[in-house]
């Protein structure tokens, strides 16, 4: 395997980092927004399956025991 010049090592970085399409502002804000949001909902979500889940356990568990 052939040993890479640092130089160009950096050169061929940079060349690739010139090539990513950065999101704008706006965009990161946004999308931030919108992973807090989805992760409050799904928060919601289990919280309520788990109230409903030990709901009912208790029930069955009151029933038998």
């Amino acid at each position: 395997m052939a040993k890479a010049n640092p130089l160009q090592f950096i050169q061929q970085t940079r060349s690739e980092i010139s090539k990513v399409s950065w999101p704008s502002r706006r965009e990161v804000m946004l999308t931030t927004v919108m992973v807090f949001i989805m992760a409050a909902l799904t928060a919601v979500f289990f919280s309520l399956v788990d109230l409903i889940i030990r709901s009912g356990l208790t029930l069955l568990l009151g029933y038998f025991g």
